[in-house]
């Protein structure tokens, strides 16, 4: 067969490179690249996105495309941003594409379409009858009951799991003529279907308003720019971002908000669909494949101009993109670690604004160090918001040395004597409290009083969580579970020494309700949010009243608006500052500063506890002041001194799997064919195990290089010449967030 057009594909199957197709005469017209096509692999069907189309190919015997199953499912901006990151983290563009198109696309789901039962006669016949047949037929009646509150309607599947009905009574009802039914396209999107107060946009403050002219200048002019927002916690952030939204929707511009967490995504919708009349997107990971599918073709037809949620969302395909905003920028959740392309949602962001000719928004409280630096430097436009707006003052800040409440209460102690009065002065005065622990379970591990050794995970170089709830231990990285929990030490073998050691959420919780009669709490961590909308619910139910305290993780420190909370309690500031990182500080500022911003942010005044053991530590005092200034220039100093980013470029390698020896020896190989192939451009540590030696059964190890230009370390990675081992997988992290 000859061919006129050629096409490249990128198969779904991880294959590293594009293979040739022909492309028939019967599907010419319909074929471009960025369309899913069906191809064959050795004899075996399979599909595929076609990336390049040339009239030439240097393949003798080629295959032709069997059919083209979508026309245009990526856009062109969206192909160069895959060509971008394969070549700048270091990944085949067959890996790059599968980050950016969701596997739900792959599955080309048919279009849903369900049953909806509604009244077929007036409303007053449907009551009249439905009191005629009450004593006969009760289950019919029970029908027309729900039909009466539903009067648009409701879907069968709805009127059936909801209300334990049968088809039966439906069914006769319809022949009866007193219902009927017919098919209808399904909305999984059910935020769609919600109302929400409207509200106008708010008068801003003189540094809100020089902000927002700036940004607006540069989306009326289609002007690529990245504004990074350096405003204190409450100081008006997300009002220039709803005004910002609305200026790129007059323009007929597309819009991508990302945010860090499903717990801020809600939130956030709430704020943008009481402001704008349009339609919402919403795109986590906690969607289903059909959710995920339904909405990406919605967007991509351009019904859905506005685009929010977690680091993915930022590949969504948005025609005529105009403006993105990227909240709580500093946010490691936006850094993809564990598979290749190692992306950072926030880099891809502003690489994005730049192929669209987009205006690029950065927002945080605690910038990155690194996008501080780029706007101090004019890569990025700066600007500051310093106060928060008209009666919102600042909470007041107290540290408690914890060394001194164990002296008073002769040994460890959850809660200092002051944050135990300030919280039952808010349960009296019907206020409310937020408690934070980044620690989940009720014991983080168990220690043998005779060996001295933490029990952990027969799988995993990690310690076991104590639940008491469910009365487990269990690994929070591969989920392997003891139950009961044991009773004999796992590596010395005796009995009766197993200790648990440093509490947990769980143990806050239960603690406060041994202190604390008929206070009500709610608990937000990973156990407790682990249903589709639970954590929704928890936030409701909290911003509604029901609880006097909110205890949590960090979930509870992102962005959180909660008016009546006037107590921040924070119960061990100092734990993030052991991790052996350079990033360590940083993060553990952020936190702080960011779990302090959640007190006062209504109109009744705010207060925070950190309680410490190193109540004097510089990091943790610049962050009870929100002093950001200081600790950036202090932090910069640190860096350059030793050559950390920004001043230079890390690039981690990690290598997994079975055989510890084998690994290692091949990590050793692979670093000394790397450094002398960069000949000293860039300077090589030593290969070490990861902070995780082992997961999930699989040995880790690491190197790390440190210096300027990523793409000569990425070339020379992917001209390696070095045995491949199948039993050794190798993990290339361009711009690590963490060195351990």
């Amino acid at each position: 067969m000859t061919f006129k057009l050629f096409a490249a594909v990128i198969p779904d199957r991880l294959i590293n490179k594009p293979l040739d197709y022909g492309v028939p005469d019967s599907i010419i017209s319909k074929i471009k690249a960025g369309s899913r096509v069906s191809i064959t692999i050795r004899g075996n069907e399979c599909k595929g996105t076609v990336l390049t189309l040339s009239e030439t190919s240097k393949i003798y015997k080629i295959e032709p495309i069997l059919e083209v199953l979508s026309e245009d499912c990526l856009s062109e901006d969206l192909f160069k941003l895959i060509s971008w990151m394969s070549s700048y983290y270091c990944t085949s563009i067959n890996k790059s594409l599968l980050s950016v198109l969701p596997s739900s696309i792959k599955k080309n789901f048919k279009e849903q379409r369900q049953l909806l039962i509604e009244k077929n006669v007036t409303q007053l016949k449907l009551i009249t009858y439905c009191e005629e047949i009450r004593s006969k037929y009760p289950k019919q009646a029970k029908v027309l009951d729900i039909i009466l509150i539903n009067t648009n309607g409701i879907l069968l599947t709805e009127l059936l799991q909801k209300n334990q009905i049968t088809k039966g009574p439906v069914k006769t009802l319809i022949e009866n003529k007193i219902l009927k039914s017919k098919k209808v396209q399904v909305n999984n999107n059910s935020i769609e279907n919600e109302e929400f107060f409207q509200t106008k946009p708010k008068i801003l403050s003189g540094e809100q308003q020089n902000t927002l002219q700036e940004i607006d200048k540069s989306i009326s002019s289609n002007l690529f720019e990245t504004h990074l927002i350096h405003g204190i916690t409450g100081s008006g952030k997300t009002e220039i971002y709803l005004q910002a939204i609305s200026k790129a929707l007059s323009f007929g511009k597309g819009v991508i908000m990302l945010v860090p967490e499903i717990s801020l995504t809600m939130q956030t919708i709430e704020q943008l669909k009481s402001r704008l009349q349009t339609k919402i997107a919403i795109l986590h990971h906690k969607l289903s494949d059909r959710e995920r599918f339904d909405t990406w073709h919605k967007i991509r037809k351009k019904e859905i101009q506005v685009v929010i949620g977690a680091r993915s969302a930022i590949f969504s395909p948005v025609p005529n993109l105009g403006l993105i905003i990227v909240d709580e920028e500093h946010e490691n959740s936006y850094k993809q670690s564990d598979e290749a392309p190692c992306y950072h949602a926030r880099d891809i962001a502003v690489m994005r604004g730049k192929i669209t000719s987009s205006t690029v928004i950065l927002g945080s409280a605690t910038p990155s160090i690194e996008s501080y630096f780029n706007a101090k430097n004019g890569k990025y436009k700066l600007h500051t918001l310093t106060h928060r707006p008209i009666n919102v003052t600042r909470p007041k800040v107290e540290i408690v040395d914890m060394k001194d409440e164990m002296k008073k209460n002769g040994g460890f102690t959850l809660f200092s004597d002051i944050l135990l009065q300030k919280i039952k002065k808010r349960i009296e005065d019907g206020e409310q409290t937020l408690l934070f622990l980044n620690r989940r379970g009720y014991y983080t591990c168990q220690v043998c009083s005779s060996c001295f050794k933490t029990q952990k995970c027969h799988h995993c170089d990690t310690s076991l969580t104590y639940h008491k709830s469910e009365n487990i231990l269990s690994c929070h990285i591969c989920s392997f579970t003891l139950k009961p929990p044991i009773e004999k030490c796992i590596n010395c073998g005796a009995v009766e020494t197993l200790k648990y050691r440093g509490p947990g959420t769980e143990q806050v919780e239960r603690s406060l309700h041994s202190i604390f009669k008929d206070v009500k709490t709610l608990r937000i961590d990973r156990d407790t949010t682990k249903h589709k909308g639970s954590l929704d619910k928890i936030f409701k139910q909290f911003r509604s009243g029901k609880g006097d305290i909110l205890i949590g993780t960090q979930m509870i420190a992102k962005g959180l608006h909660f008016p009546n909370v006037t107590l921040v309690g924070i119960l061990n500031a100092d734990s993030s500052l052991n991790i052996p990182d350079f990033r360590s500080d940083e993060h553990t500022f952020s936190l702080i500063t960011q779990v302090a911003g959640r007190s006062g942010r209504g109109d009744l005044p705010g207060e925070v506890i950190i309680q410490s053991i190193l109540p004097n530590h510089k990091v943790i005092n610049l962050a009870s002041n929100e002093n950001y200034l200081e600790f950036f220039t202090m932090e910069l100093k640190e860096r350059e001194m030793f050559d950390y980013p920004p001043f230079s470029k890390l690039v981690k390698i990690i290598f997994s799997g079975k055989d510890c020896d084998k690994v290692k020896n091949y990590a050793e190989d692979f670093k000394n064919m790397l450094a002398a192939k960069l000949n000293g451009s860039f300077t090589f540590h030593n290969v070490i195990p990861c902070g995780y030696a082992k997961i999930k059964d699989n040995y880790r190890f690491q190197i790390m290089a440190k210096g300027i230009d990523v793409s000569l370390i990425s070339q020379s990675i992917k001209s390696l010449q070095i045995s491949k081992l199948s039993s050794v997988r190798v993990l290339i992290d361009v711009n690590p967030i963490s060195t351990w």
